[in-house]
């Protein structure tokens, strides 16, 4: 965020106690950017370690991984809206305002990162005197938008893969995952550790709250731009008349810049539709089982006049596995268990085999769904389907 700029002149005595760090629209923004991380993290984490129990339960808790799903994309629009108005408030106050961007890195970060490392070991008596922000606050901010970034392109991949894969390699798709996921993790992480314990714990910073720091709070953490404030050296405010020709021409521009970044956050959003039903309702996979179940077969079934049997891999459950579980154990794999084809089932995961034909209770398949806690849950038929199937011998054909 760029900085409300504190009046040039020494503050009068009554009013000496506190000074100006943030306007009420950089207040705003962080209260969204704080609720849309949240929701992020809330629906995104679980999705990514649905098959632990915490991300089980998180997931029966939003409603499924279908809710969360879209929980977690209407929160990335919100979040991408506003870094949308961010960029036009920070252009206004660079070029209408003319304030100084001092939330950029400056020489004198590495030299207060020098000063800071010397005190803590000892060699020398206190901290570095910090300006408007300091370096740690510079870098928290430039990963927000570093990892705002990166979230948004590799969203963009997943949630649009077929048009993706269109443009560039297929394995770019689970990477843009594994690159989503490893960023959020890393997000929450510096979330929790880092800001929480530099500016809730430490000392618990109400300016981005209230607008205000308090003398006392200049003085720990911005004694530099304290003493500028109440010498008189900041640049005084642009006269009235100026900043009224300069908004009169950004307005405009502004405009122009807002519908045209809108209109890209819309086609982001409507570029495709494949990754919005990724589960259908279950009437969409029927699977035909007969009252009598195949007996365990001695040599290869012969083919019916369609080419397969209906109580067969081929004839409908690689169809039910492919409406179910395609999200989770398709071409990602997640444990290791791949259900895209007859042999990979066979094979199974990091669990052991998913499918063993003739006993159910061995297959890892069978264990997981009995718990009726799968976030690719079958319903109570389809899973006696299943079970019956393997009885059978579990045919392929």
């Amino acid at each position: 965020m760029t900085e409300a700029r504190p009046s040039s002149a020494p503050p009068e005595r009554e009013r000496a106690s506190r000074f100006p760090r943030f306007e009420r629209s950089q207040r705003a923004e962080h209260i969204i950017l704080l609720v849309s991380f949240t929701v992020l993290a809330l629906t995104g984490l679980p999705q990514m370690f649905a098959t632990t129990p915490p991300g089980e339960l998180m997931l029966r808790v939003l409603g499924g991984i279908e809710t969360a799903r879209r929980i977690h994309r209407l929160a990335a629009i919100i979040l991408l809206g506003e870094s949308i108005f961010h960029v036009v408030m920070l252009l206004y106050r660079g070029l209408v305002k003319r304030v100084s961007l001092s939330i950029l890195p400056l020489p004198d970060d590495f030299r207060h990162l020098i000063q800071d490392l010397r005190a803590y070991l000892g060699l020398r008596p206190r901290k570095a005197s910090y300006g408007r922000y300091s370096y740690a606050e510079k870098v928290e901010y430039l990963a927000v938008v570093w990892g705002t970034l990166i979230m948004a392109v590799t969203g963009f991949m997943m949630w649009n893969p077929i048009s993706t894969a269109r443009w560039l390699p297929g394995a770019v798709i689970p990477a843009a995952k594994t690159a989503h996921g490893n960023e959020a993790v890393l997000a929450v992480l510096s979330i929790l550790i880092w800001h929480f314990y530099h500016v809730h714990i430490r000392h618990f910073n109400k300016s981005m709250f209230t607008g205000y720091m308090t003398r006392r709070e200049m003085e720990e953490e911005h004694a530099a731009e304290l003493a500028a404030i109440e010498s008189g050296r900041l640049p005084p405010p642009p006269p009235a008349k100026a900043l009224r020709r300069r908004t009169q021409v950004f307005i405009p521009a502004a405009a122009l810049l807002t519908v045209a970044l809108s209109f890209g956050l819309f086609k982001f959003i409507t570029f495709e539709e494949t990754a919005i039903t990724t589960i259908p309702p279950a009437e969409s996979a029927p699977v035909f089982v007969p009252q009598t179940p195949t007996p365990v077969p001695t040599s290869p079934p012969a083919p019916t006049s369609a080419g397969v049997s209906a109580a067969s891999w081929e004839g409908g459950f690689a169809q039910l596995f492919r409406n179910r579980c395609s999200t989770c154990h398709g071409q990602t794999a997640v444990s290791g268990l791949s259900l895209a084809t007859y042999a990979e089932a066979l094979v199974g995961g990091n669990q052991g085999p998913a499918i063993v034909a003739g006993d159910p209770d061995a297959s890892i398949l069978i264990q997981v769904q009995s718990t009726g806690k799968h976030p690719g849950q079958l319903t109570i038929d389809e899973l006696q389907q299943v079970i019956d199937w393997i009885k059978a011998g579990a045919p392929e054909r």
